[in-house]
């Protein structure tokens, strides 16, 4: 039962604490599930991250989803599940009981510009460090950088390219490379 409490105190504290979605929340998931509570590997972590984000649903609760299953089954799974929802709802919540025009209030709005910054901050942390982390192979740097050139041109061109098309097209390129090379390992050739 102490697992299960610690489970959704740790989400709670994640989802009531973070701005900014399920990126900004990697990091912290990240510090709290495999840094400090030992809960899942950093290769874990990527996995499910890479899942999470191909998935539907929101990144942070897909991520604390598993990591409450693979702790404690289901139960797990609601309690992080809940522990990551509950917070932002009921502010959300309150929020739209009080405050008719929330953003609206000058302190609030100035407020929301610093975490804007620091959100964006989040985000490049985690993505630094899932990178770090990364099993460098040619086909990874390659993926990688041409993943970082097409959003990069879109931003700076102003189209919109979606993540979704993007992770469909890295999954298919990986698996058109394994199936060459296993050909080749099949008709006698060399694996690179």
């Amino acid at each position: 039962m102490n697992l299960l409490l610690d489970l959704f105190l740790t989400f709670a504290k994640i989802g009531a604490f973070t701005f900014g979605g399920g990126y900004a929340m990697i990091a912290l998931i990240e510090n709290a599930c495999v840094e400090k509570k030992q809960w899942i590997t950093h290769d874990d972590m990527m996995n499910v991250t890479v899942i999470a984000e191909s998935t539907p649903g929101p990144v942070a609760i897909n991520c604390a989803t598993f990591v409450g299953y693979k702790q404690k089954g289901l139960p797990g799974a609601i309690a992080a599940t809940l522990g990551m929802v509950l917070p932002s709802f009921l502010i959300i919540l309150l929020i739209s009981f009080f405050l008719d025009n929330f953003l609206e209030i000058p302190v609030i709005a100035n407020a929301f510009l610093g975490i804007k910054v620091a959100v964006g901050l989040l985000i490049i942390n985690a993505a630094i460090k899932m990178l770090r982390k990364l099993h460098k192979t040619p086909l990874s740097v390659a993926i990688v950088a041409v993943a970082f050139a097409v959003m990069s041109a879109a931003n700076f061109l102003a189209f919109h390219v979606s993540s979704i098309v993007l992770l469909l097209a890295a999954g298919a390129v990986s698996l058109f490379v394994y199936a060459v090379f296993q050909a080749k390992k099949e008709n006698g050739g060399h694996d690179l």
